[in-house]
């Protein structure tokens, strides 16, 4: 038995228009869930969003107003990032994942996002046989959303079927093409949360030298496969990156997910120095120097925004210094993301699911997100099923996956409170979806 009006839910999703439930943005089922909340007067378990529910650490707040106290909000800030938050970003690469970058190196950006604009904007620019940014999927699907809008052209493979020594043939029959300039992905990967090995990493490096491609890594949800403890400053196990493996890299950050600030919308970009003083003459048909990081800087970033928060630099700064210095461990606060996803992913399995993207020989890290299907029903059925039993979740439709059964789950808008709840609805879905299939 459901808990919310079938009646209720389709003539509200009929508002917008669409008549595939799929291929609704994240956003939109967010408005949509919101609308059912309001008209429904039921709470909805929501899964839909990938929005980080910590509270800030107190020093990262007292170190913003600090900045605004003393005035820095009347103070533009320099385009290319403090020097407070850039030395800080620069030892935080060397502690936590064992890169040498110079702090010029290190460029605050607004959120990992506005870093994620740049660096495929630039890489699109280098080379004008070379246009198409190709992305290992599933992904984040507004990283293509920013091509789209650019007008800039992509390519991209499901990488369920490719783990390990598969990725290296996959990936070699789009770059022996030679007209990609980018490879984008992320790890621990939004929606899938799989996580590459050294190995599918050195793949990626490697071919990535060989092919004279930059690779576009995004790791937000950086040292949050806690299968590893990667948060102790200096010390191995160190975050696994492709910087490793190749000079061909730009690393995107984010504060929103490590940090749990969200709000304030600062991340970090990263650029090896060997790619940050490298020139492409085709830049200059955009900008007047073909320095790619001056380009990034003062081509993109000025264009845009003409940089970052002066006071959220700050915070972010002193943040990053206290972490360096080993007074938080940051990694330790974000452990209960983990602890909801092992819970919650017991009771998917429990009640009849399964979980679509699984890691190579090890079981898949409890985190942020994870993949689910049931048996005999498409992503859109199940998407639009769990709305009428108060559950919200993305169909991987619009991140790029080929499998057309599954959804992602995100657990950080769930409360522990809730959890009984979502238990009871699964329940109470699989005994009325197992008698029908019967």
């Amino acid at each position: 038995m459901t808990t919310i009006s079938s009646a209720l839910v389709d003539e509200l999703f009929a508002q917008f228009g669409e008549s595939d439930i799929t291929r609704l943005s994240i956003r939109e089922v967010g408005k949509l869930v919101a609308q059912i909340e309001q008209q429904s007067g039921q709470e909805f378990i929501h899964m839909e969003m990938g929005v980080p529910g910590l509270p800030a650490p107190k020093i990262t707040i007292e170190a913003e107003k600090e900045a605004l106290d003393n005035g820095l909000a009347a103070i533009y800030p320099n385009i290319e990032g403090i020097p407070f938050a850039k030395t800080e970003i620069a030892r935080f690469a060397k502690l936590f994942m064992n890169i040498d970058v110079s702090p010029a190196c290190c460029v605050p950006t607004v959120g990992a996002m506005q870093g994620s604009f740049a660096a495929l904007l630039a890489a699109a620019r280098t080379n004008k046989e070379k246009p198409f940014t190709l992305f290992i999927d599933p992904g984040f699907p507004v990283q293509k959303s920013q091509l789209h809008l650019l007008g800039l052209p992509l390519k991209s493979f499901d990488i369920l079927e490719f783990r390990g020594e598969k990725l290296r043939e996959k990936l070699e029959s789009y770059l022996i093409e030679n007209n990609i300039c980018s490879i984008c992905y992320s790890s621990p990967n939004n929606p899938s949360w799989i996580c590459f090995s050294e190995a599918e990493l050195q793949i990626i490096g490697e071919l990535a030298t060989k092919y004279d491609v930059i690779v576009v890594e995004d790791l937000a949800y950086f040292a949050m496969d806690f299968r590893q403890d990667y948060g102790q400053p200096g010390v191995a196990p160190f975050q696994p990156t492709v910087a490793h493996y190749t000079n061909n890299y730009i690393l995107l950050l984010s504060a929103s997910k490590i940090f749990s600030y969200a709000g304030q919308r600062i991340g970090m970009m990263i650029t090896s120095e060997a790619l940050r003083t490298r020139t492409y003459p085709n830049l200059k048909n955009y900008f007047t120097s073909d320095v790619l990081g001056h380009f990034m800087a003062y081509g993109v970033l000025y264009a845009t925004t003409a940089g970052t928060s002066h006071s959220a630099q700050y915070a972010l700064a002193s943040t990053l210094k206290a972490v360096n210095d080993g007074k938080i461990d940051f990694v330790k606060s974000l452990h209960e993301y983990g602890e909801k996803a092992k819970l919650m992913k017991s009771m998917f399995l429990k009640y009849g699911f399964y979980i679509v993207y699984t890691d190579e020989e090890r079981d898949l890290a409890d985190g942020f997100y994870f993949t689910i299907a049931y048996p005999g029903m498409t992503s859109g059925e199940l998407m639009k099923t769990f709305l009428y039993y108060g559950i919200s979740a993305i169909s991987l439709a619009i991140t790029g996956s080929e499998n057309p059964n599954g959804l992602r789950a995100c657990v950080s808008f769930v409360r522990l409170d809730q959890l009984n709840v979502l238990k009871e609805q699964l329940k109470a879905f699989d005994a009325s979806h197992n008698q029908k299939m019967k």
